[in-house]
């Protein structure tokens, strides 16, 4: 160890048919995005809604400080552990901050029901100081994890995790103080929870690498990533970097939670499932993305140290625990050495959603995209590039179905274009890469007329409503948005 002095204190965008890359087509400050295999919940959407949300939130001068000396030290660095890092979690400064990331998130209330309203209500600084002092006097300890099940595409569920305030601010606290830290460590292949990259970051890494050689692919899948990570390997991942006892201490109190889920009768159960295992983090709470990432880290340099990316000519574009590995041989191999990898760090594959192919013959999905030859419409050329798949669009529609239902014929109808626009925009935002015109065309002709009906029913119109709310009066006097338009002056857009 080293002493107290020597430790701090206080892609290019994807082509198409011309060589351009497409933009945008709507406000950055649009609402959220949809994803493949995901729906309004995924990391992915929650990443992108609380990167817009906290847009505006500066982060403290000290902090900011704070932040780069620690990421300028495990740079510089690579074998130093941090001892001393306790104390700055229950900083004033650094608390207040943590507190407004989580109200900008904002999020329901834990077990103990405890909503912002009734904190800012007692007095945030009262409350903050309360907090402080439990964790300078080590009394501080985390209540259960309330469970909720969010249904996923599959007709099966995914686990989600809200924590308390307290805990959500506590750990917010910690993740400012690492995330800086562990940064300096993680791999240019991983892309999720990083600050500067995204999903899209990913889908062009993989349009890129599908472009020069790289086109035997692993589409790769894990079951219950968050929930399988083992306890004692994720703690010697943190203490390689991190060995204030105290810091660890307060990261297994989290990772051993109770759970507590409530049945359909009303009856609330807590079990200790995760400390019995030894194994999961808790998905849903703010430290969990970055442990996450750090136990994928792993995977990653295990498969580097090996020799498989020299091997295979093998590059790994990892999001949480979506992974594709794009090989300019041997992908089939790569497959079999990625399983036997994965079960020595205590991970499983998800066979169903797991295999290989190759490109341009074959396709894939990764992120809400489908990978795989396109063809011009100017010259009959063919590419390989990216699309929206259809499993994005279906699940477009299937939200838009939702938004226009008749049980909410009581909604005033500017209300439902503007919740309308806000998906439409958002789901554009993410979905303009490559030619994007037929999914487009293929929700603008879901969308009108499904309004329509809706109208028809709001106002007890008999008919279709063609006369009364022809198609220009929903752009000209609603003001819906149509996406096909925005890329009618964008050719390398079409399809």
């Amino acid at each position: 160890m080293v002493g107290c002095d020597d430790q701090p204190g206080a892609g290019d965008g994807q082509t198409g048919r011309e060589g351009m890359a497409e933009r945008p087509v709507v406000s950055d400050e649009a609402g959220v995005m949809l994803v493949e295999g995901r729906g309004l919940g995924s990391r992915q959407t929650l990443n992108v809604e609380r990167e817009r949300r906290l847009g505006n939130l500066a982060t403290p001068s000290n902090l900011q400080k704070l932040q780069t000396a620690l990421h300028a030290k495990a740079k510089a660095e690579p074998e130093f552990r941090f001892y001393a890092l306790y104390d700055k979690i229950y900083r004033e400064d650094i608390l207040a901050y943590a507190y407004a990331c989580c109200r900008a998130n904002k999020g329901a209330a834990g077990v103990d029901g405890q909503s912002f309203k009734e904190v800012e209500a007692y007095g945030v600084g009262k409350w903050l100081g309360e907090l402080a002092q439990a964790l300078r006097e080590e009394s501080y300890r985390p209540e259960a994890v309330r469970r909720v099940l969010i249904p996923k595409p599959n007709g099966k569920f995914r686990p989600l995790g809200i924590s308390c305030l307290r805990e959500r601010v506590c750990q917010t606290a910690v993740m400012l103080i690492l995330e800086p830290i562990f940064e300096a460590d993680l791999p240019p292949e991983q892309y999720a929870y990083r600050k500067g990259r995204n999903a899209l970051d990913a889908v062009k890494a993989v349009h890129s690498l599908l472009n020069t050689g790289h086109r035997e692919v692993v589409d790769a899948d894990l079951s219950a990533y968050f929930d399988s990570i083992p306890h004692a390997s994720l703690m010697k991942s943190v203490a390689r970097r991190v060995i204030d006892r105290r810091v660890l201490h307060l990261i297994k109190m989290w990772l051993q939670a109770p759970v507590e889920e409530t049945d359909k009768r009303g009856r609330k159960k807590r079990t200790t499932p995760n400390r019995d295992s030894g194994q999961g983090t808790p998905q849903g709470s703010p430290i969990s993305p970055l442990l996450a990432n750090l136990y994928m880290r792993r995977f990653i340099l295990g498969w580097k140290k090996l020799g498989l990316e020299s091997r295979f000519g093998a590059k790994i574009v990892s999001y949480a625990d979506d992974l594709v590995i794009c090989c300019k041989r041997g992908a089939d191999e790569a497959l079999s050495a990625m399983r036997e990898i994965m079960g020595k760090v205590g991970l499983t594959v998800n066979e169903e959603k797991t295999r290989t192919c190759s490109i341009p013959d074959g396709s894939f999905d990764f992120l809400g995209y489908t990978f795989g030859r396109c063809y011009s419409t100017k010259t009959g050329r063919a590419y390989t590039g990216t699309r929206p798949s259809k499993k994005s669009v279906k699940r477009m529609i299937d939200a838009i179905h939702a938004d226009t239902d008749r049980k909410l014929c009581w909604l005033e109808a500017t209300e439902v274009v503007q919740r309308l626009n806000l998906r439409l925009e958002g789901w554009a935002n993410y979905f303009c890469l490559g030619p994007v015109s037929k999914a487009y065309k293929a929700i603008d002709n879901y969308t009108i007329p499904r309004l329509r009906r809706w109208l028809c029913a709001k106002h007890k119109v008999a008919g279709r409503g063609y006369t009364l709310y022809p198609d220009e009066y929903f752009q000209e006097e609603l003001g819906l948005i149509r996406l096909w338009k925005s890329t009618q002056n964008l050719p390398w857009a079409k399809s």
